[in-house]
């Protein structure tokens, strides 16, 4: 059995911080401001950090 019950709850976090980030580059432009690449970025390495994260602590939790 996989160590994660639901390894989608996961990607689900992970997926949430890259909507953010995608949702911050489209954003920008008509609402007059310019696009900063480098919080588009940190947003993307927050999601892979976040997932990771989730999945180590829902991993190491018991089961009770």
């Amino acid at each position: 059995m996989h160590p994660v019950r639901h390894p989608r709850n996961v990607i689900v976090i992970g997926l949430a911080f890259v909507a953010v980030g995608t949702l911050y580059a489209l954003g920008a432009v008509p609402l007059g401001y310019d696009i900063e690449w480098a919080g588009v970025t940190m947003l993307g390495a927050l999601a892979i950090a976040m997932s990771l994260m989730a999945y180590v602590l829902i991993a190491g939790s018991s089961r009770d």
